[in-house]
């Protein structure tokens, strides 16, 4: 598949949905089995022992089970990585770049497994799933074509006569990916191919809440015929193992997709004893303003899309509304009917809009959440978990809706990954965008107006890496390679740099002068 050759999902409609059935029974063969650690082109067990995974669908369904990383396995895994360094970045762009091709054919070859796999680990719906393997084969062929349009990132420059003169941009070594459960095959794949295309090297920790799409992945780079070394793997719960890489001396480099406070401490641990790039993508809370020139049906399909995505577990995804007091008592009415039609279920039924939530803990923040939210506003839909018939043995919640709430409201202040949406009533645009901009986040904002001055204002002035006007699709949810880069300013990234777009491969390099005299 070429860049630009994303599915269409409504396009297929029943080819689609054939063709995940079938491949989930491929699919659920792999769950219940032991994985090993991955180092050095081996399975290796952990003398530490395993943890165990469940469905968020059906926690009586065991996803698998994972080594607990030690201390010594984290030590191996930096070395062997070092290690296969020397040849890997002598093996010049091209050559890798064709390894890495090679692995996003794989990788699309296996689409709808990979889908299915998503949708039983994580609970994403059908199509979110979909979504995202295609993003993650795309993401995957844009960083290689990034690559090859800058020549490998070497840049002849002007000089002295007789003086050859070049900036390069060169590897840093070993980089240690740690990735979030959210996007658990898109994430790992675009940090892959952006640091293995420069000539670095990788040790990868996939998320304690999705390890089971972290060994396949890397099963499928393996079987690509990544050289041996090159990528290696490593699985534990909790937080030590991240810390463990972190604090390392081998590692040279650090990206890492999770929450605010978590990215904080490693930018911390990078920075010691002496600075390394720590590339952390944190999350949002991110804000639409509603205008009164609004279509206000546009507005609140892509504020119910942006709010309830991915079981609204996004960190781009819509959780603060400000509308526009001569619309809100329109728009509002117009999000409850769009939400109360969204299916809360079983991910792998095709009529499923929202599956279940991660955990029990994201279950546990839920509740506190809606508590949080009765107390301060009103609560206009949702706010319950669902715990009936089929829906027993799952993390399954409803999406909940809050208005009149305060425009200082605790509830509108708060990181989360909920499908909790707070609505408050403005009356200008510039009290709409103090209000947005007054957050420590700046991931994604978006605004409904068709006045020129208007959409001209809200870009020149909201504080967001992505910014959307009039985006029914999703009203601050978008994202693909070489489209719609994703990312973060202040508290949501440590670099203001996108995932998807021209500029984030660079990240993973560092620029050498270099000057030839014959």
């Amino acid at each position: 598949m070429e860049l630009g050759e994303r599915t269409s999902l409504a396009a297929q409609g029943d080819e689609f949905h054939h063709a995940f059935e079938g491949a989930l029974v491929l699919a659920r063969k792999r769950l219940g089995q032991t994985h090993g650690i991955w180092i050095n082109g081996h399975s290796v067990k952990s003398p530490a022992g395993t943890f165990a995974t469940v469905l968020p669908s059906d926690t009586r369904i065991a996803a698998g089970r994972f080594q607990k990383a030690t201390r010594g396995l984290v030590d191996k895994a930096v070395a062997t990585a070092a290690q296969a360094g020397r040849f890997w970045r002598e093996f010049g762009w091209q050559q890798r770049v064709a390894y890495l091709r090679k692995a996003s054919e794989l990788v699309s070859s296996h689409r709808h497994e990979l889908a299915a796999l998503v949708s039983l680990e994580v609970g994403k719906c059908q199509p979110d799933a979909m979504t995202e393997v295609e993003e993650a084969i795309e993401t995957m062929l844009y960083y290689c074509q990034q690559t090859e349009r800058h020549q490998g990132f070497a840049y002849r420059m002007n000089g002295a006569p007789r003086e050859h003169n070049q900036c390069s941009l060169r590897p840093h070594g070993v980089w240690a990916l740690v990735t979030a459960f959210n996007f658990p095959l898109s994430i790992p794949a675009g940090n892959a191919v952006a640091a293995l295309a420069g000539g670095n090297t990788v040790v990868f920790k996939p998320s304690s809440r999705a390890p089971l799409m972290g060994a396949r992945f890397n099963g499928l780079l393996h079987d690509a015929g990544l050289p041996v070394g090159v990528f290696n793997m490593l699985t534990g719960p909790g937080r030590e193992v991240v810390k463990a890489l972190a604090t390392h001396p081998g590692i040279n480099g650090l990206a890492f997709t999770g929450s605010t406070p978590v990215g904080l401490t490693l930018m911390r641990l990078a920075a010691s004893p002496s600075p390394r790039p720590c590339l952390a993508a944190m999350s949002g809370n991110n804000a639409v303003i509603v205008m009164p020139s609004a279509n206000l049906e546009a507005a609140a399909e892509g504020i119910v899309r942006s709010a309830f995505a991915a079981n609204g577990q996004h960190c781009a995804g819509c959780s603060r509304v400000y509308a526009h007091r001569n619309v809100s008592k329109r728009l509002i009415p117009l999000i409850l009917e769009r939400t109360a039609a969204l299916n809360v279920g079983n991910p792998l039924h095709p009529e499923t809009a929202i599956g279940p939530l991660i955990s029990a803990a994201a279950v546990a923040h839920y509740k506190a959440a809606v508590a949080l939210g009765r107390k301060q506003g009103r609560l206009r839909f949702g706010g319950k978990t669902l715990t009936a018939g089929a829906l027993a043995h799952g993390f399954y919640v409803q999406p909940a809706i809050f208005d009149q709430l305060p425009p200082d409201a605790l509830l509108l202040r708060q990181e989360r990954l909920l499908p909790v949406l707070g609505i408050v009533e403005v009356a200008s645009l510039t009290d709409a965008l103090t209000l947005a901009n007054d957050d420590a986040h700046g991931r994604a904002a978006g605004i409904f107006t068709r006045v020129e001055e208007e959409q001209i204002e809200f870009f020149n002035r909201i504080e967001a890496a992505s910014a959307y006007c009039n985006r029914r699709d999703g009203a601050t949810t978008g994202g693909r390679p070489g489209v719609q880069s994703v990312g973060g300013w202040k508290a949501s990234s440590s670099s203001g740099r996108n995932a998807l777009g021209p500029f984030y491969v660079p990240q993973f390099l560092r620029e050498q002068s270099q000057t030839l005299v014959p």
